[in-house]
């Protein structure tokens, strides 16, 4: 590589992969140390010294003074030998002499280009690991670029994410180049480097998009209290707002259905049902049963979790929902095993 080469790549690696000026020259050293102990078989102490400028690479072989016995003789001297070849040499004293790359063996310089591209490969992890390690639970867009049998991969900037085709939304489509909300679920460092696994049907999707589309959640107005998903499906999220002038629901649908009709469109049409959120937990419980009214919920037992919700016959099927799904999310947003019944259903019981 002459020096025109090295600068466009030193460049490349600075501007383009964003690696830090330092990491690479820690390579080169490297790089070139390993490069002179494959020529000479010297284990020796080399210095480079590297112009960004104009790409020029210099090699110095590093000679310490010591007192006593050499523990290194290819990068230590005896006092006595240092002060033959220099002149008041003093212990301690390090001493340098250039090393020409030319005269570097073809086999000295494949390791070294080797060393070169190890070592920026754990610099480019390394970033990727720092910039993303923090983002799991959080919200990112990113394109799709690729596609296999099982996954889509999405180009998240200086990173690609792993998609899952069995995490996203049943039902939706998505096209090669498409911009896409994805939901971070894990970030961990692997032998092929990090691995960064996405998300679509994830209930932290939900979550993270109201936050994101609806900034009263930001600015502390209005509070979330959890969100149970049935992906494709319905999704219910329990929010309270922190302030008398700040209507929960109301912020969250937005002026003219605006705010909700584009967190639906982003979940590919899925039905979302706002749940205002009570510390009561029979209160908590009706507004949960939404679309259903009329209910007259009871706590059965508070320590196993268990509440009872009476109703009509017309708010029965609303309350249990389409295969039970109402219900299912009901009971997983308040954390109650929930059961619906009718008063008719309850002086059977007792009749009985």
């Amino acid at each position: 590589m002459n020096n025109q080469e090295f600068k466009n790549a030193f460049d490349y690696l600075v501007k383009e992969k964003g690696l830090d000026p330092e990491l690479i020259k820690e390579a080169m050293t490297n790089a070139f140390t390993a490069a002179y102990k494959k020529n000479t078989g010297e284990d020796a102490d080399i210095r480079c010294e590297i112009n960004t400028d104009n790409g020029m690479i210099r090699v110095f072989k590093r000679m310490t003074v010591v007192d006593g016995e050499l523990e290194n003789p290819d990068a230590e001297y005896t006092l006595e030998e240092a002060q033959e070849e220099h002149e008041g040499a003093q212990v301690g004293d390090v001493y340098e002499t250039e090393v020409e790359t030319e005269d570097f063996g073809r086999v000295a310089i494949s390791v070294a280009k080797q060393v070169v591209l190890q070592k920026i490969r754990e610099a480019e992890r390394k970033q990727v690991m720092d910039e993303f390690r923090d983002k799991t639970d959080e919200l990112m867009i990113g394109f799709l670029a690729m596609e296999d049998s099982r996954n889509y991969y999405v180009d998240l900037g200086k990173a690609r994410g792993i998609l899952p085709k069995n995490e996203l939304i049943p039902g939706e489509k998505l096209n090669m180049g498409d911009s896409v909300k994805v939901y971070v679920t894990k970030v961990e460092e692997t032998s092929k480097g990090p691995s960064i696994r996405l998300s679509r049907k994830h209930y932290g999707f939900v979550k993270r998009l109201f936050e994101s589309e609806i900034p009263e959640f930001k600015d502390g107005l209005l509070l979330m209290h959890g969100v149970a998903r049935e992906a494709g499906v319905r999704s219910k999220v329990a929010v309270s707002s922190t302030s008398a002038n700040v209507d929960a629901i109301g912020s969250c649908i937005g002026e003219k259905g605006r705010r909700i009709a584009s967190i639906i469109k982003t979940l590919n049409g899925e039905k979302i049902d706002l749940v205002l959120y009570s510390e009561d937990p029979e209160i908590y419980i009706a507004n949960a049963l939404s679309p259903a009214k009329n209910l007259n919920v009871s706590i059965m037992d508070e320590k196993k979790k268990e509440a009872l919700a009476i109703t009509d016959k017309e708010n029965l099927s609303l309350a249990i929902g389409k295969q039970g799904i109402n219900i299912k999310l009901a009971s997983k947003l308040t954390k109650y095993n929930i059961q619906v019944k009718t008063l008719d259903d309850i002086n059977k019981q007792i009749n009985e």
